[in-house]
């Protein structure tokens, strides 16, 4: 093999990504992009998918499209075309699913993960004890138009009455798909198995149904992997085979099309397995937010529908709140003038800021759309309910146990991708995004997508796992460097850690910081510091208050990170003393050009 072609339908825009073996090694050679043609009057999205590598073609000088429009040359014969063809896609609103179970914490929240999993926008999920009287349970189910609902509920050889309820509830409010009435909405079944025959008497004649092993065949399990291999499979068959054009694309990929946040999510677990650590990443895009976390052998996604920066940053306003992104402005702005730009932002979803004062307010936003993420991930993210939990003598003085095991202690690695983080114009601007946001405790290292191929080599790795991470590894994945940040408070001015970095060349470099203070190290890509770590009494950095850490910290485009501020990071309530603040911390790390920011603070 020596060509890969691998494209993303997006939403607005169609990715070509070419890659090529040189040397003995997989690596990325050229991108082209060109507008999806979902909608009308092309209606055909191959148009946009020839156009992008028509754009490939152009700069390398290498044909790989059909004379005749039917498609890509595979496989590649030593003068033209390429060895492999793989895409993902999200055009037309991606896969939208309904999902319903009987009680709306176990069974049905089992579903929503299923789904999430899969790729899917979760329009609603409908369970039994969701608080909604029947007639408006029946109203829901009929203006919702899904692409296809998952059904889950009871235990092998548990619940059946409550079951058929829910089965006959679907039938009655006589659901129809999103595009149209010409075929039948598929229906995956990963219920009670003992109900099998009479779901298929019920429903079989009327939609169209997959049955798969049961999502919680017993209360202490979790089994997501059938159903979501069937949602994929049905998503393919049926759904993507009605959607303008995908008929035809269907026939030119050698594997089948996946959904762009599954192929976001598989590159994330590809993070987790190849550094053997947890994994908490993020596809901050124009109309939604989504969250990946890998921790242990759990992979979970959530999707914020109503949180982007483009189609959706009025959302990402109304939802925080005005005065939560104007706290992180270093600058004197009104109301007014910050929620005109936002909506200015939405009406041309397209413009990227001309200024340094519309760069920086559009960066408290994803601060916040980042955070909300996290905030919605986290119920996503839970230890499984209806289960026995046995309970030490420390846990017995806790109000409750936690409900989400996304904690940042445990979490190893951050990844960015989306249109913000990717084109930030310097690389520490998106570290100090996520660390802002997410306040990771402990020492992370933090990873971004240099030019959106994180779908792409997701569903490439499907086939070609050595050949996309080779990709992924080097072409890839920007290393931005290392945050230490212990978890504690203080008053301002005192002592909070002291860090001794082993740098490449042989010196060693101290650094003493107080609480609130930020400092960045330069400390080249691909290169390491030993480094000795240690907290102030009542601080922690992974072993415990006070005690000292040492370990290996990565370098990157963006350095070592140290941050003082404490856990979690509270701004002060006085806008000058927050302004005064902020300013100290931009201009500690270099965020931003330092003339230009004289001229706005």
């Amino acid at each position: 093999m020596q060509y890969i072609l691998a494209t993303d339908v997006g939403s607005t825009t169609t990715k070509a990504r070419f890659f090529h073996k040189t040397e003995g090694e997989w690596r990325f050679l050229v991108a082209g992009e060109a507008p999806t043609t979902v909608e009308a009057p092309f209606e055909d999205v191959t148009m946009g998918v020839q156009n992008a590598v028509r754009e490939v073609e152009e700069l390398i000088h290498h044909k790989i499209l059909a004379s005749d429009g039917s498609g890509i040359i595979v496989p590649y014969d030593g003068n033209i075309g390429v060895d492999l063809y793989v895409t993902t896609s999200s055009a037309g609103g991606g896969l939208q699913m309904m999902v319903a179970g009987l009680i709306k914490t176990m069974t049905a929240e089992s579903a929503n993960r299923a789904a999430l999993g899969a790729g899917a926008i979760v329009m609603d999920v409908i369970a039994q004890d969701d608080g909604r009287k029947l007639f408006q349970k029946i109203q829901r189910i009929r203006n919702l138009r899904p692409d296809m609902i998952l059904l889950a509920g009871g235990t092998d050889g548990g619940a059946t009455a409550r079951v058929i309820e829910i089965v006959e509830l679907i039938k009655a409010a006589e659901p129809k798909p999103r595009l149209g009435v010409a075929y039948k909405l598929p229906i995956v079944y990963a219920g009670n198995k003992d109900m099998r025959p009479q779901v298929q008497e019920l429903m079989g004649e009327e939609f169209a149904l997959d049955m798969v092993d049961n999502i919680r065949p017993v209360l202490e399990l979790e089994n997501t992997e059938p159903a979501r291999r069937a949602v994929h499979e049905l998503f393919m068959e049926h759904v993507m085979s009605h959607a303008p054009g995908y008929s035809k694309l269907m026939k030119w990929t050698d594997v089948g099309i996946m959904p762009t946040p599954a192929g976001e999510g598989i590159a994330m677990q590809l993070i987790a397995s190849s550094f053997k650590e947890n994994v908490l990443g993020v596809g901050l895009g124009g109309a939604t937010t989504n969250v990946y976390s890998v921790v242990g052998d759990r992979f979970v996604r959530s999707v914020s529908a109503n949180l982007g920066m483009s189609y959706s940053v009025t959302n990402v306003m109304k939802e925080a709140g005005i005065e939560n992104i104007m706290r992180w402005l270093p600058f004197d702005l009104d109301e007014e003038d910050v929620s005109s730009r936002l909506m200015n932002k939405m009406i041309r979803p397209t413009t990227i800021p001309q200024t340094l004062e519309d760069l920086i307010v559009e960066h408290s936003v994803a601060r916040e759309a980042l955070r909300l993420g996290l905030v919605h991930h986290r119920t996503i993210a839970t230890r499984l309910k209806g289960i026995q939990v046995e309970r030490d003598i420390a846990s017995m003085f806790e109000q409750q146990l936690a409900e989400t095991y996304i904690k940042m202690m445990d979490i190893d690695i951050f990844a960015g991708t989306g249109g913000l983080l990717s084109h930030a114009p310097r690389r520490v601007q998106s570290m100090f995004i996520l660390t802002d946001a997410w306040q990771p405790e402990g020492v992370t290292k933090m990873f971004q997508d240099s030019v959106f191929m994180m779908p792409h080599l997701g569903v490439l790795s499907t086939v070609y796992r050595d050949a996309a991470w080779s990709i992924f590894d080097k072409d890839c994945l920007v290393r931005l460097g290392t945050c230490i940040a212990p978890a504690g408070t203080a008053e301002l001015g005192e002592e909070v850690m002291t860090v001794e970095l082993k740098m490449p060349s042989g010196e060693t470099l101290v650094e003493k910081l107080k609480f609130g203070e930020v400092r960045r190290i330069e400390l080249p890509e691909r290169s390491e510091a030993e480094a000795v770590i240690q907290p102030a009494k009542h601080f922690d950095v992974g072993r415990g208050d006070g005690h000292i850490v040492k370990t290996t910290i990565m370098g990157g485009a963006a350095g070592v990170l140290i941050d003082a501020r404490g856990r979690p990071l509270v701004l002060p309530e006085e806008v000058g003393a927050r302004r005064r603040l902020l300013q100290e911390w931009l201009k500690a790390l270099d965020l931003y050009p330092e003339e230009e920011l004289e001229e706005i603070i």
